[in-house]
């Protein structure tokens, strides 16, 4: 080796290169300007010789071989650093020519670090993860364009470099290197540069294409080494494989620009709300023949080919929103999308992030809203996810007292850490953001309240005051809805939260988590077990009928019969219902009828519109031979018919949320367990009178009071044999009499049905 070039080498630093056990490669690799002129290093195990070629003029310099492992060294005869290419030859007499890494650093910023520090960086999935970017020039000169690749580039300069930027947090990692097919997965080749002492390591690789698989490969400890997919990638290989996947997010032409304005205009308290929630991997499946078991693409549809299916059945049906299950990456199909490993990674099982963006703007073009399952609550202890990410509780709490979920076997977010709190609200940030969804729906949001949730004495710690409120993921959820709203776009936080908690849906200034809507479990555990109970014993139930409507208006309410209600022998709705067949179809049609004037927006889960006889099965397509079947195929008729009249009627969604919206007028009559009641907007201008039988008993000439003296008119009634009943209907229209009932001074009489729900129209 020239003695020259002997002088000026870092011999220390190139053994850390060597035994990749640094965390800052870039001060050796890369060029520096050095006494003499700049020198430059590079690292590339098992090239027999190497060449570095100015880009400007094309000369070209030998490089020396500084270690045998690889590491060569040149000394160019130059005051500035100008751009450059290597050219390596390998054993195979293969020749090389590839753009410098370390060439480019110092992309991300001290502004960007500090910002996610603090765990206000919101937007940090648009630098975090893998993202396609050009680079013009070299160094301090560079000029940075993000999220372009040279198919799509318009500005392409001679000596424009294309490749992908890495950044992660591995605060505690000894080195971090990006591997894939592209570098042989030798983590030697591309280590990454830690950015101050932020604990974010980034690094440009030119050269990398759309597609490419990789992982980050973290050192720990200077010699544990393992592999994790990237927490903020963008898609991932399909199970059961779980590498990310290089992707470029934007060039997606939307067409819904006039959908996302209507939403930011809306008033969604006062907007009909009936969703239907979907299991996208077996709403329905690809049919395929044989006994081999297929793979994902052969099982699952695509997004684009879901998309029409799933809109024109949900906009026959008269449903306003879809809710999905989560399409968040997840390695277990029975998990339902509840155990993720790909926060930011739409899953693979039915395509490309492309095609599900195709999907949310087809279902917007019909005028359909899509909500999002997300789950901050808890993440699986996969050894490729966010479990002891750098070999350390980064992204969970170290004291296993609050960092896990014992009853589910998964690991819970370390809500008081800033950088974790960055990564959940830039997540739910990003869902509405790069794919336009409507709403976040936020699972087990009472496991994050409660640091005692699920554990028993001695599985938990008080928080700072000696109770059980988690204070941290309090603070957290009101940062999260505060930073949703601040956009101002009209998508909603909606919240499962399963105990009484105050002010869920309260704002954030009055001491309130901020959510816009939540799941009314009180409302489903209760009606739910009344409905189950056999008819004769219903009037000692008589108070669960009632008590929904004593704290009715403490929140903003969506009545739900979702998938946790028909699984795990649970059976399904249809199922639950006592008595022999005809008497389940009645005992179904008065629970729809009454979920449907309760006051609170609406959801049901998929397969229980046609009242599928079995339970929801993950592995399977719903059963849509059973739903051609006569009997439900007319209880769908009915369901659609309940949705239409939902939509047709202003008074059963305009004041949800007023208590003038809803009056009792008979809730007492435990003894025929038949309730009356009034919905109504709030100037009055409709008013639609029920009635609701949940015994099989008819009611000849059974006196009901009405809100004014006037005309009253059967306008629906669950009997209807259209609707598979029995036909008790009454077609006549009633003039009411001044007879004092039920409390009021007028009252008609009726014929009221078995297992019914009437409904009246009132006009003075």
């Amino acid at each position: 080796m020239d003695k020259k070039l002997y002088n000026l080498m870092d011999w220390e630093g190139i053994e850390s290169v060597v035994y990749s056990d640094g965390d800052h490669p870039e001060k050796i690799l890369g060029p520096h300007k050095v006494k003499g002129g700049v020198l430059v290093y590079t690292f590339l195990p098992d090239a027999v010789s190497v060449r570095l070629k100015i880009k400007s003029s094309g000369k070209c310099y030998d490089m020396e071989e500084a270690d045998e492992a690889g590491v060569f060294a040149v000394l160019i005869p130059s005051k500035k650093i100008e751009a450059y290419t290597f050219i390596a030859e390998y054993a195979q007499n293969a020749a090389v020519e590839f753009n410098d890494p370390y060439l480019y650093t110092d992309i991300i910023g001290g502004s960007d670090t500090r910002r996610f520090e603090k765990g206000v960086y919101y937007d940090i999935y648009k630098c975090f993860g893998a993202h396609p970017i050009a680079i013009d020039g070299c160094l301090d000169d560079a000029e940075i364009r993000w999220d372009v690749t040279e198919d799509t580039d318009k500005k392409k300069k001679k000596n424009t470099v294309y490749g992908v930027h890495f950044a992660v947090w591995a605060p505690n990692a000894a080195r971090v290197s990006v591997v894939g097919d592209f570098n042989f997965w030798d983590g030697r080749r591309h280590q990454m540069c830690r950015v101050g002492d932020s604990g974010v390591f980034s690094i440009f690789i030119p050269e990398i294409l759309l597609g490419d698989i990789y992982k980050y490969e973290i050192k720990k400890d200077y010699k544990t080494v393992f592999l994790k997919t990237d927490p903020y990638g963008f898609a991932c290989e399909q199970r059961p494989d779980n590498a990310s996947v290089v992707t470029n997010l934007e060039g997606y032409k939307w067409t819904d620009s006039a959908w996302l304005a209507q939403r930011k205009e809306k008033d969604y308290s006062k907007e009909p709300m009936s969703i239907y929630e979907v299991h996208l991997g077996s709403w329905r499946k690809k049919e395929y023949k044989g006994d081999k078991i297929p793979k994902c693409d052969e099982e699952f549809l695509n997004y684009r080919e879901i998309a029409p299916l799933l809109a024109n059945y949900v906009k026959e049906m008269g449903y306003t929103h879809i809710e999905l299950l989560p399409v968040m990456e997840h390695p277990l199909d029975e998990s339902w999308g509840y155990q993720v490993t790909g926060y930011y990674a739409v899953t693979s099982r039915y395509g490309t992030p492309q095609d599900f963006m195709y999907f949310v703007d087809y279902m917007h073009k019909k005028n359909i809203g899509v909500i999002l399952d997300w789950v901050p609550a808890h993440f699986p202890r996969d050894a490729n996810g966010l479990a002891r990410f750098d070999g350390t509780c980064i992204y969970e709490n170290p004291d296993e007292r609050r960092g896990t979920h014992p009853h589910w076997g998964t690991l819970i977010f370390d809500y008081g850490k800033p950088e974790v709190d960055n990564f959940l609200i830039a997540n739910a940030l990003f869902w509405v953001d790069k794919y336009h969804a409507d709403g976040i729906r936020m699972d087990a949001v009472a496991s994050m309240l409660y640091l005692d949730y699920g554990k028993q004495n001695g599985e938990w710690l008080p928080n700072i005051y000696g109770s059980n409120e988690n204070l941290e993921a309090v603070a957290l959820l009101k940062k999260l809805s505060n930073a949703l709203h601040k956009r101002k776009d009209g998508a909603l936080l909606i919240a499962e939260e399963s105990t009484a908690w105050p002010l869920v849906t309260g704002n954030t200034e009055s001491g309130g988590l901020g959510f816009d809507l939540k799941w009314n479990m009180g409302w489903m555990n209760d009606f739910t077990s009344y409905m189950q109970t056999d008819p004769l014993y219903r009037k000692g139930r008589h108070g669960t009928l009632l008590f929904s409507m004593v704290y009715a208006y403490s929140e903003n309410f969506i009545l739900v019969f979702s998938h946790d209600e028909v699984v795990h022998l649970k059976a399904s709705m249809l199922m639950k219902m006592p008595g022999d067949m005809e008497q389940k179809y009645a005992n179904l049609r008065a629970a729809y009828g009454f979920m449907m004037a309760h006051p609170g927006k609406k959801l049901l889960f998929m397969g229980q519109e046609f009242a599928q006889e079995e339970e929801w099965n993950e592995k399977e397509s719903l059963l849509w031979e059973e739903a051609k079947k006569t009997e439900h195929s007319v209880f769908r008729d009915y369901v659609k018919a309940l949705n239409k009249f939902y939509l047709k009627h202003p008074c059963l969604y305009e004041s949800d949320y007023d208590e003038i919206g809803f009056e009792w007028i008979s809730s007492m009559d435990a003894d025929h367990s038949v309730v009356t009641f009034v919905r109504r907007t709030s100037d009055k201008s409709e008013q639609l009178l029920f009635i609701f039988n949940f015994t099989p008993v008819i009611y000849e000439n059974f006196r009901v009071g009405v809100p004014f003296e006037g005309k009253y008119k059967e306008i629906f009634n669950s009997d209807d044999v259209i609707y598979g009943g029995m036909g008790h209907l009454n077609k006549r229209q009633k003039n009411s009499t001044k007879i004092s009932w039920n409390g009021r001074d007028n009252s008609i009489v009726i014929e009221v049905p078995p297992l019914g729900m009437s409904v009246w129209s009132c006009k003075a």
